[in-house]
């Protein structure tokens, strides 16, 4: 699901904004954001921590499984 949640967000200063405003230190959201088009590379520890489950049952998101 986070994949699709950085193609919303499209460009690197978006990408690096958001996740800045979600508590992402910000070296690593620099590295996420330079790569903003490489959605398998950005799927480190960062983004599984950053955007978990509880940050997408916020947006109301059904759980598929």
């Amino acid at each position: 699901m986070w994949v699709i949640q950085l193609k919303h967000w499209r460009r690197g200063a978006a990408i690096y904004r958001q996740l800045r405003a979600l508590g992402a230190p910000s070296h690593e959201v620099q590295q996420v954001a330079a790569n903003s088009r490489r959605w398998r590379r950005n799927s480190g520890q960062l983004l599984n921590s950053v955007l978990n489950l509880a940050y997408f049952d916020q947006l109301g998101v059904p759980r598929l499984s």
